[in-house]
């Protein structure tokens, strides 16, 4: 029961606010509703895309191994850097320009501007240059006038008059009168805006504005709002982009993915053409060398007239045969060897020719892996400077592999003149052993020996050329597309249920959480438990708030105030039911003033003396009197003048209420200079004991003892002290000053009274007096 009680106190203060929480609630509904209105709604496009990796196929298996370990672990560097190439302002500028962002149509509706991009109202069309407009920052505000005319305002214009005449009747439009197609001078150059025909929004009294924006500001806008996600191990990325037009968001991102492949293959293109061009200017240089032997061997053989060389026999001839053979290709490769440090002696950084044909698979993947850096270091540059510290450290790496090529070529080239040595070497030994071969044939044999190499390094190099071609006819864009740009037609921002939820939480939690700070921050007494929490006085009731029209009950009074008396008087009869034979003496007090101890004192003293019973009512506040106000009793003479005065008799002080035979009161009387001296006379025990035979209840209104000391003076007298707390008027910390007087025992029998209590439910008073306890409002809590 007490749970009950305790759930109870804690839910009231808000039933008792349940109007204000559903206005607050009924506002934040509403503002929220005008805001899902009227919100520029954002659209989200994404799309996937596969990132292909050719990296790891130029790398050793040993190296590829290596990197997935420990510190040497690399893993998705290849499609981090494509994400950034991918949002770099280079590529997103491209972008902009194709799809014109940078130019938007907005065209006025009931409710707002919305912008039309796929189908503008509009074409707009400059004569200046791109570098010019893409800087150009206006707005245009176009009203269409005619099929053939508008009123254009918004523009900085180097000629052209103020329209202003009978074929414009509204006075509301102010601008300049164009027809359409006609060459529009402005500061950034000439214009021309022509309908579209078929456009609803092209009809006479539409108001279309056209936004210009700096190229710079919506690549910085769209650079920002782009987001790449890429999950950790893989290489397939997902592009999401919002924007308030659904249609924008999807074309941007398909065009981003079209621009960053083109961009990609631009790089993959270089390195085809320079090992194109490399393969040709070798094809130059060995078709006039090939040339040079042809011709050496041709004056040979005319000068020495040998036309047959085949009378060596066949077993030397064999030996010789596959001798030369070796020595052919090692001297091919001896070339290719220097062709390729000719090209790394000669080259700053630029691409090398990839596949020429040397035998060592090293040198092929140092090449590959030199060229790769290259590329990504020229990629970065489009966006960034040589100081960037990646630039440098791809320097740093390519200078390395250039470095190690080079050694590489040179060990594999000295290996090869070895064994080249020892291949001439074996030569002379068989061509020693062919005595009978006359020194014509042996000189021929050196001409052809060099036509055959020649020969085939020119044969070789066309082969390459070929695979070059072919290679630059097959380039595959880098980004593989899993799937195209979508834009759902539901917006993902402002989310109508969020905002609704959002609202509901807001319009509850705004008067709940003020409710509870303001009752948090409340130190004002409002019920009896706020009372009975505080001191540990007898409660002896509770009175009601009155109209301030009727401040004293009558003897036929059925209202919750005369109630809340009468269970006073029965609390009080209870209480003094051993004093026998003379008055009962209550004292009436407050902790300050304003707290109803005077409304209490002749309220109570009115119903004892309904119920028959004689009651005097002494005013001893002295110092501020109010009860004879309420009373209608002239306080010209009184307790003041009797205690001042000792000739003054006790029954000369005493006046009859003259609509009430039961009741007499005692007014203070003159103001004195001295209440509290005054107080302490005897005088004041003398005047009760006279009073204490005559009547059956005596009523002592006294000052507030949390002011003066006067009610103190005098409390010795008292049977009964009742003590008057006003609800919301005192603080609980005042209150503390009657649980100090209960505790110290300075006021005889002290009880407590909360006055001014705000009863909307009631108390059920006046059952059976004109009230339906059973029938209540529909807005009424239980």
């Amino acid at each position: 029961m007490n749970k009950k009680n305790d759930y109870k106190e804690l839910i009231n203060p808000y039933l008792h606010k349940w109007k204000f929480i559903v206005l607050c609630v009924f506002g934040a509904l509403v503002v929220a509703l005008l805001y899902l209105r009227y919100a520029d709604y954002q659209y989200n496009a994404s799309a996937k895309i596969k990132i292909k990796d050719d990296k790891s196929n130029s790398k050793l298996p040993e190296i590829s191994t290596l990197q997935n370990y420990g510190l040497f672990k690399t893993e998705n560097n290849n499609v981090l850097d494509e994400i950034e190439v991918i949002k770099s302002r280079t590529i997103i500028e491209e972008v902009i320009k194709e799809l014109k962002f940078n130019i938007q149509y907005f065209v006025e509706g009931r409710i707002k501007a919305y912008e039309e991009y796929e189908n503008p109202p509009l074409s707009i069309n400059f004569n200046a240059s791109d570098s010019i407009i893409h800087k150009v920052d206006t707005t245009l505000s176009i009203r269409i006038q005619s099929a053939n005319n508008f009123v254009l305002k918004g523009v900085n214009f180097s000629e052209k008059f103020s329209f202003n005449s009978d074929e414009n009747d509204d006075p509301d439009i102010k601008g300049t009168v164009y027809a359409f197609g006609e060459s529009i001078p402005t500061s950034f150059g000439d214009l021309i805006i022509t309908p579209r025909i078929g456009e609803s929004s092209t009809k006479i009294g539409s108001n279309i504005k056209i936004k210009i924006s700096p190229l710079s500001s919506i690549v910085s806008k769209y650079k920002s709002k782009i987001l790449i996600e890429n999950q950790e191990m893989s290489n397939i990325l997902k592009l999401s982009i919002n924007d308030n037009v659904r249609i924008k968001a999807s074309l941007f991102i398909d065009k981003l993915i079209e621009k960053y492949n083109n961009d990609v293959q631009n790089d993959k293109q270089l390195v085809v053409d320079a090992t194109s061009d490399f393969i040709n200017n070798r094809l130059e240089i060995v078709s006039t060398e090939l040339g040079e032997v042809d011709l050496s061997a041709e004056d040979l053989q005319k000068t020495n007239k040998l036309t047959d060389l085949a009378t060596q026999s066949s077993l030397s001839l064999q030996n010789e045969k596959e001798n030369e053979n070796k020595l052919i290709n090692t001297a091919t490769q001896i070339q290719l060897i220097d062709y390729m440090n000719e090209q790394i002696t000669g080259n700053n950084l630029d691409l090398l020719p990839a596949n020429i044909g040397i035998s060592d698979n090293s040198v092929s993947q140092l090449t590959r892996q030199y060229n790769q850096l290259v590329l990504e270091k020229d990629r970065l540059l489009k966006n960034s400077s040589e100081k960037n510290p990646t630039v440098v450290n791809l320097t740093n790496q390519i200078n390395q592999l250039k470095e190690n090529l080079s050694q590489s070529l040179s060990s594999i080239k000295a290996t090869n003149e070895i064994t080249y040595n020892s291949l001439v070497n074996e030569s002379n030994r068989i061509r020693s052993q062919i005595y009978s071969a006359p020194k014509k044939q042996r000189q021929f044999r050196d001409i052809k020996r060099q036509q055959d190499i020649k020969e085939a390094l020119y044969l070789y190099l066309l082969e390459k050329r070929e695979e070059a071609a072919i290679t630059h006819g097959v380039t595959s864009p880098n980004a593989k597309i899993v799937d195209k740009a979508y834009a759902s037609g539901m917006p993902v921002a402002p989310k109508k249920p969020i905002i609704l939820l959002a609202a509901l939480i807001l319009g509850f939690g705004f008067p709940i959480g003020f409710i509870y700070l303001v009752n948090l921050l409340d130190d004002k007494v409002h019920n009896i438990k706020d009372v009975k929490n505080i001191v540990s006085i007898p409660f002896i009731g509770d009175i009601p708030k009155s109209n301030k029209n009727k401040q004293l009950i009558s003897k036929v009074d059925y209202s919750p105030k005369a109630e809340a008396f009468r269970m006073v008087r029965t609390n009080l009869e209870f209480m003094l039911q051993n004093i026998e034979n003379r008055a009962k003496v209550i004292f009436v007090t407050s902790t300050t003033s304003k707290e109803g101890k005077s409304h209490t004192s002749i309220n109570l003293a009115l119903s004892l003396s309904y119920s028959e019973k004689n009651v005097l009512l002494i005013e001893t506040d002295i110092r501020v009197p109010k009860a004879t106000n309420y009373l209608n009793v002239k306080n010209e003479f009184g307790l003041t003048n009797y205690i001042g005065n000792l000739h003054t008799q006790v029954d000369e002080v005493i006046f009859k209420h003259k609509d009430n035979t039961f009741l007499d009161v005692i007014p203070s009387g003159t103001i004195p200079p001295n209440p509290a001296e005054l107080l302490m006379s005897n005088r004041v025990k003398e005047l009760f004991d006279h009073v204490l035979q005559k009547y059956d209840y005596i009523i002592v209104d006294t000052a507030a003892v949390g002011l003066v000391t006067d009610t103190l003076l005098i409390s010795k007298f008292a049977d009964l002290f009742i003590y008057v707390a006003k609800a919301n008027y005192i603080s609980k910390r005042q209150l503390e000053l009657a649980e100090r007087m209960y505790t110290e025992k300075r006021l005889p029998n002290m009880t407590i009274l909360l006055n001014s209590v705000n009863h909307k439910k009631g108390y059920g008073y006046g059952y059976g007096y004109g009230t339906n306890p059973h029938k209540k409002k529909w807005w009424k809590f239980s």
